[in-house]
């Protein structure tokens, strides 16, 4: 068979046909009486092996190799064209995401898409110093897309960075509450922190709900933070929890603060007054946690609170006695 027809039925040019046969992976069998190549069955059969090996990615040289040295094992070449596969995915992914960015960044002009670009790669640097101005001119300077700044708040390790791509965030507009929630998804704990540390941060309304929705989260770490941004902004269903954390000392004076803030309404004081006295009247609690409890009823108005403290300056721990004592003899000097 004439290489014209063989490239007809093969699909192969005649050019490349050409080409392996300057290489030596398909050499015609024969010439006819003019000189022109002749191909036999076994050739063309070959040629199909070629390209069967060549759509899994291997190189002619690879190609030739698998054909031609009985010694040759297929294992370590799939293995490695596996790992070569793996990363031209993931650099392709990489140009899509960032891509999109660009994209959702809605660009003017290519000035605009060159802004984008290094602010992207900066935020991406080794170095926190690029990092942290990145994220700061993402919001005074060029836009960028709400994902690439979850991202990078939920990868960011450096806290002074990740101070920053809080602030611009909560500054980024919609979308960043929806993102950030997957991270409290997160099969790594420190992500988990990330995510409801940059949710908290948030002032709108979508970030509240899923504060509240946290307050039952499995992780503690993402139920205090949650409580704490809860008390701040009024809600009283981190009461519980805010008790919780002066109890066991953790935050505990950021527990108490946010309680404080909580108790300016008069419904709420009584309510947080009635759980530390609850908690105090536990005679499991530690004598460092009831100290805590009783400091905790120091900013706490109301006629339930101003009770306790009076029952606790006498009581069988010094401590106590001595620190509810001190607490109304200031609320008596207001």
């Amino acid at each position: 068979m004439l290489i014209g027809d063989v490239a007809r039925r093969s699909g192969v040019s005649a050019r490349m046909l050409r080409h392996y046969d300057s290489l030596g992976l398909v050499r015609p069998t024969g010439r006819t009486g003019a000189g022109y190549r002749e191909y036999s069955g076994e050739d063309i059969r070959r040629i199909f092996h070629i390209e069967s090996l060549r759509s899994l990615g291997l190189s002619l040289r690879e190609v030739g190799r698998a054909l031609d040295d009985p010694g040759f094992t297929p294992s370590a070449l799939v293995d490695d064209l596996i790992r070569r596969t793996r990363e031209r995915i993931a650099g392709e992914t990489e140009l899509l995401t960032r891509l999109r960015r660009i994209d959702a960044a809605e660009p003017a002009g290519w000035e605009d898409v060159l802004q984008t670009v290094a602010l992207l790669q900066a935020l991406g640097s080794k170095s926190a110093g690029k990092r942290q101005r990145a994220a700061l001119s993402s919001v005074e300077e060029v836009s960028v897309p709400v994902e690439a700044l979850v991202e990078a708040a939920l990868s960011e390790t450096d806290p002074n960075v990740a101070g920053a791509l809080r602030w611009a965030l909560a500054r980024s507009g919609d979308g960043g509450p929806a993102l950030l929630a997957e991270g409290l998804g997160s099969p790594a704990a420190e992500v988990r922190e990330r995510a409801v540390r940059s949710i908290a941060e948030i002032p709108d309304g979508a970030a509240t709900a899923l504060l509240r929705d946290a307050l039952a989260h499995p992780d503690i770490v993402v139920r205090r933070y949650a409580a704490l941004a809860l008390g701040v902004r009024g809600v009283a269903d981190a009461v519980p929890t805010l008790i919780d954390m002066v109890v066991e000392g953790t935050n505990d004076v950021d527990a108490a603060d946010a309680l404080s803030a909580l108790a300016t309404r008069p419904a709420s004081a009584e309510r947080i007054a009635a759980g530390l006295v609850d908690r105090l009247a536990h005679g499991t609690t530690e004598p460092p946690a009831r100290l805590r409890l009783t400091q905790a009823l120091a900013d706490i108005p109301g006629i339930t609170a101003s009770r306790a403290l009076a029952d606790l300056s006498h009581d069988e721990d010094r401590a106590v006695a001595l620190t509810a004592t001190y607490i109304l003899g200031v609320r008596e000097a207001r």
